[in-house]
């Protein structure tokens, strides 16, 4: 008869963490921004991004803002073929969302719609089975509300003093919605969930959009061939190349302040980051080599 092996302590929590990372979605391979929409056939009141791809074989595509990730199932990376939208998906509960395909070879078919499950994205499957690549366009619309005109029109209050003696990110310059920030940082750390269950980190890549919307993504386990450790959230404060963020897991269950370091050339330093759900504490330290 076989024993039922029991874990200790340190083994519950290790397998907690790797639980935990298996929640979340796989880095994407292939990642870009949507370019403004120049045209004005778009109905006053209505969102709307255009996506246009060249792909091969499987893949995953994920739309958060006006940012687009693909991971690549089977084949070669997919391309972007003249991608564009006239504002970002909203970063809150969206009003009348409506997928459409335009344009296809094989199967197209939007597996989940925004919500705050997913952190307001949508994400549709791309499979093609005939030979090379194929075309494929696909539409996401939605009712536009108040608060989402300001993220078109750039005018964004100016920037206010905080009582930790940061400043908010500028609302001029590189914090366009259309023009996002992309920070990458070749290091190492570790991840560690109630002190115990150590999980190594490796390369981390950084984006940020208009509205300060985060997503930091970090590679795990040997040559980073491990499922990610992502999170998402929004800056709140900023002084020089240090940043403060409020973020989440991807699954949303822990939550805590990040503090990044980076350099005039787009470079992560450093990272630090406490998490908890009000029971289990999360506790990642990286560096730059």
């Amino acid at each position: 008869m076989l024993g039922i092996m029991k874990l200790s302590a340190p083994g519950r929590y290790r397998a907690a963490l790797l639980m935990l990372c298996a929640a979340l979605p796989a880095l994407a391979d292939t990642h870009f921004q949507a370019r403004p929409m120049t045209r004005d056939d778009v109905p006053a009141g209505k969102g709307q991004c255009d996506i246009r791809l060249q792909v091969d074989i499987e893949a995953e595509v994920t739309v958060r803002g006006d940012l687009v990730a693909i991971h690549t199932i089977s084949g070669r990376d997919p391309r972007d073929d003249g991608s564009e939208c006239n504002a970002p998906l909203p970063d809150h509960d969206v009003a009348g969302f409506n997928f459409q395909v335009v344009e296809s070879r094989n199967e197209i078919r939007l597996v989940a719609e925004p919500s705050r499950r997913n952190n307001f994205a949508a994400v549709v499957r791309i499979r093609d089975t005939a030979t090379g690549e194929g075309r494929y366009h696909f539409r996401l619309s939605w009712a536009m509300t108040g608060s989402d005109y300001g993220r078109t029109s750039g005018n964004q209050p100016p920037p206010t003093r905080r009582d930790d003696n940061f400043d908010r990110p500028p609302a001029t310059g590189g914090f366009s919605w259309n023009n996002s920030l992309s920070y990458r940082g070749n290091g190492s750390g570790t991840a560690t969930m109630n002190n115990l269950g150590e999980m190594g980190l490796g390369e981390v890549t950084i984006e940020i959009d208009r509205g300060g919307k985060l997503v930091a993504s970090f590679r795990t386990g040997e040559r980073g061939r491990g499922r990610p450790i992502a999170f998402s959230g929004q800056i709140l404060a900023s002084e020089g190349g240090r940043w403060k963020a409020d973020v989440m897991s991807d699954d949303r269950r822990l939550r805590g302040p990040m503090w990044i370091s980076v350099d005039d050339k787009q470079q992560v330093n450093s990272v630090t980051l406490e998490a908890t759900d009000g029971q289990d504490r999360m506790r990642l330290n990286w560096a730059r080599r």
